[in-house]
């Protein structure tokens, strides 16, 4: 059932899914959904949770900026697989199972290599600002790949063209970067990941 869910919002958007429209799904009566999940909230958390589930955690033993680096990596994948999840991610006041072991997992990274409760705070607000961030910029983006970019690109120089004398770095950049395929979202979101951590790593320091 929350499978069925989570793959018709995937296909439609969270807002096609309503309990009425899951009942066709499942080829079942609406009201008896109710007896598994007594609102709509309640249905939503527990597909976030699946969400939250496909993340991969962060691991005592290994470093743990190479752990971080994996948890973001894994949230944009997620992320990219449902984007509907993005809207209600750390909105629940009821977190699932999943959700709350990804969060204690992540803090006792943090912890754990030496950061500050405070600083610990401080290093996973950061993240989450920057990987929610970059997912909601890709929902909005005409393009997912460099090639995808590059053909945009191309039609973008061919219509401002004429604005290459008063967008001169605008222009180079679109001309000279993204048409030829040097744009390439994933390798975008990494640099600033990498830069991040590095940032990190300098607040670590201070507090050991």
């Amino acid at each position: 059932m929350l499978q069925t869910a989570v793959e018709l919002a995937d296909r439609e958007g969270l807002e096609a899914v309503s309990m009425r429209k899951l009942a066709v799904e499942l080829a079942a009566g609406a009201m008896s959904l109710y007896h598994y999940f007594p609102s709509k909230d309640t249905l939503l958390a527990a597909m976030v949770d699946i969400v939250f589930a496909e993340i991969e955690a962060p691991v005592t033993g290994l470093d743990w900026k190479t752990s971080l680096r994996r948890r973001a990596i894994s949230t944009r994948a997620a992320l990219r697989r449902h984007p509907w999840a993005l809207d209600i991610m750390e909105s629940s006041t009821q977190p699932g199972m999943a959700s709350l072991r990804l969060h204690n997992a992540v803090l006792a990274c943090l912890r754990e290599a030496g950061f500050s409760v405070t600083d610990a705070v401080h290093a996973y607000s950061v993240q989450d600002a920057y990987i929610y961030g970059c997912a909601l910029q890709a929902k909005n983006l005409l393009f997912s790949t460099s090639e995808e970019a590059a053909q945009i690109g191309a039609l973008m120089i061919e219509q401002f063209q004429s604005l290459a004398d008063e967008l001169p770095y605008s222009y180079e950049v679109v001309g000279g970067h993204v048409a030829k395929g040097g744009y390439d979202p994933t390798t975008e979101f990494e640099f600033g990941l990498d830069l991040i951590l590095a940032g990190l790593e300098q607040l670590v320091r201070r507090d050991g």
